[in-house]
């Protein structure tokens, strides 16, 4: 304790309101704890200010835009003006009414909410900065620890986010205007999602990727589909390149510098280049050796299956402590650290946690791929359905891609899936309860789904991988 600090106590300290954060606060002191959430900046942390929420709400925006422009085969001949200050806008105020109503949760929950930044004296005790000039500091002391803290975008050299031109993803979401040219550094999710949304606002856009395709490590079926149809919305694509620099352009622009591994250059013209090359943990100022806690030689935080840190009382949750880098990840991860908490026989089952991809056409996984199901000793069958088969798709316009489930042969077990097309990030959520509650590929069959619906698609491939397909030609 310092001159000057306030000292209050707490059963659990949760760092980070995020959402591994505040969802672990919340069940937490539904368990009965005195939990303290300290937060250091917005409630809702990265994922609902500066990523998952904002982000699907442009891509939303900017998905309605070019629908309504190019619907010409349905009889819609439309010419939309997109406002982009007003789309920003709009986004702000969903935003706005999530935090605000994560905020009210906690408080109606009877969580302690402290604003300030945190970090650890010892092992059990934190100290708390406030922001503002004289605010001060108070000191906590604490029987539990969960650190949720989150992650940033990587900065690359060369490519410093200060600079107008430069864009985060965070960046990318507040602009108020779409630049003529963007390019973008990284094919990965982040990358992807933000170069459909803007080639659809009207953006030219590029992406260059050190690798030799997108969307690493999805299946080459799935990453064609869509590249593809990145490639119709104008996208254009430099594999095997990383940035090396950029410069002043003389049309008042600016020019994106790539290398290959060979030493071959290339240069490309952009308005604004965004760097979108991933995720590292945020854990600097939290001061984790005076808690006894070591970082792996990425930073993050090793955890076991019930989130405890190699302090056994500190806990960590979400992006901070490594894969899977999911929203819904940390959440379940922080309601597992308050119930081991709480004494309750929690633990985090990675089997079944999908992910979803949200570019055109989505892309939704969870369990293993064909593939991964024979590595580790299973011997699969697989069943798919094209959407191009689905009559619910058809009534879209949409019927890129589909649906392949991946089952145990012998036992007839859901193993996982692997979805590309319309709502994927919508339908895999019908295999994660599949592979979660143990249900068979008989079972899914049987189940009777609504018709037309896409998630008819999930029936039926079903039905493929036991050879009684309907609507598709059995494999």
């Amino acid at each position: 304790m310092v001159v000057g600090d306030i000292a209050t106590g707490t059963e659990v300290l949760v760092i980070g309101a995020g959402p591994g954060g505040y969802v672990a606060a919340i069940r937490a002191a539904q368990e009965g704890l005195d939990t303290t959430l300290v937060e250091k900046d917005a409630y809702g942390g990265a994922c609902l200010n500066r990523g998952c929420i904002p982000s699907k709400a442009l891509i939303s925006g900017s998905g309605l835009a070019h629908e309504a422009g190019n619907a010409e085969s349905m009889g819609i001949h439309a010419d939309p003006a997109v406002d982009m200050g007003k789309m920003v806008e709009w986004k702000d105020g969903v935003v706005d009414q999530l935090t605000s109503g994560v905020e009210k949760l906690c408080k109606a929950n009877g969580v302690n909410l402290i604003e300030g930044t945190a970090s650890f004296v010892d092992e059990h005790t934190a100290r708390v900065a406030h922001g503002g000039e004289g605010q001060g500091s108070e000191s906590i002391e604490f029987e539990h620890a969960i650190v949720a803290t989150g992650s940033r975008p990587i900065q690359i050299p060369g490519f410093d986010f200060a600079e107008d031109h430069v864009w985060s993803s965070a960046d990318a979401l507040d602009a108020d205007s779409v630049p003529d040219r963007l390019g973008i550094v990284g094919g990965g999710y982040i990358g992807m999602e933000l170069a459909t949304t803007y080639a659809k606002l009207g953006a030219d856009v590029t992406v260059v990727e050190m690798l030799d395709d997108i969307l690493d490590p999805y299946e080459d079926d799935v990453k064609r589909i869509v590249r593809k149809r990145a490639e119709e919305l104008g996208v254009e694509f430099g594999f095997g390149e990383g940035a090396s620099e950029w410069s002043e352009g003389a049309d008042g622009g600016y020019l994106l510098h790539t290398e290959t591994e060979e030493g071959e250059e290339s240069t490309y013209g952009a308005d604004k280049i965004l760097v979108a090359v991933g995720r590292q943990p945020v854990t600097d100022g939290l001061d984790l050796e005076n808690a006894g806690i070591e970082t792996d030689d990425r930073g993050f935080i090793q955890t076991d299956d019930r989130t405890r840190t190699a302090v056994e009382h500190v806990h960590a949750v979400g992006d901070v402590a490594g894969d899977p880098m999911l929203a819904h990840a940390a959440s379940k991860e922080g309601i597992v650290a308050a119930e081991v908490i709480a004494g309750e026989p929690a633990a985090m089952d990675q089997q079944a946690i999908p992910a979803a991809v949200f570019t055109d056409p989505e892309i939704g996984t969870v369990g293993l791929t064909e593939a991964e199901a024979e590595a580790d000793g299973f011997d699969p069958v697989v069943g798919e359905m094209p959407f191009n088969a689905s009559g619910r798709a058809m009534t879209t316009g949409h019927t890129e891609g589909f649906v392949r489930l991946v089952a145990d042969d012998e036992t007839g077990f859901v193993l996982g899936a692997q979805i590309v097309g319309p709502e994927a990030s919508e339908l895999i959520a019908e295999v994660a309860l599949a592979i979660e509650m143990g249900a068979t590929l008989e079972d899914v069959a049987a189940t009777v789904h609504t018709h037309p619906t896409l998630a008819e698609a999930v029936m039926e491939a079903a039905e493929n991988a036991r050879g009684q397909a309907i609507h598709t030609l059995n494999r």
